[in-house]
């Protein structure tokens, strides 16, 4: 028997991540909670630099290669907080960690401007 779902629940989960970003942090480390994800490494987080981002800066969720998606924007000259290695990029809300992925591993230096290149989030179809 075929799995088979419909577009609107992979929309869903999509548009709640549209709906409730309000920052984009780039972070030494997997953040296991919003706490981690909001707080420097000085005060006990993962956050190395951290960017805002709304709903309107999101292009809409379109059709993936097997799946729904969103494309999380290109940020650029975010501030450095911290001088570390960046490892991971998560997209907190006001009050909760909503998604991480990782990327390129990157030193920076604090003081300086980082690119937080763009990236996208797909939700694979039923298989």
């Amino acid at each position: 028997m075929a799995k088979w779902q419909n577009d609107l629940m992979l929309d869903a989960a999509l548009q709640y991540v549209i709906d409730n970003s309000t920052n984009i942090v780039l972070c030494s480390n997997q953040p296991a909670s919003f706490t981690e994800a909001s707080n420097t490494i000085t005060n006990g987080g993962v956050a190395i630099a951290t960017s805002s981002i709304t709903s309107g800066d999101y292009a809409g969720i379109v059709d993936g290669v097997g799946g729904r998606k969103i494309v999380v924007p290109q940020q650029t000259d975010v501030t450095v907080d911290e001088t570390a290695t960046a490892t991971h990029v998560a997209i907190i809300s006001g009050t909760d960690l909503i998604y991480v992925t990782t990327c390129v591993s990157q030193s920076v230096t604090a003081g300086n401007l980082v690119t937080i290149p763009e990236w996208e989030i797909e939700l694979r179809d039923a298989v």
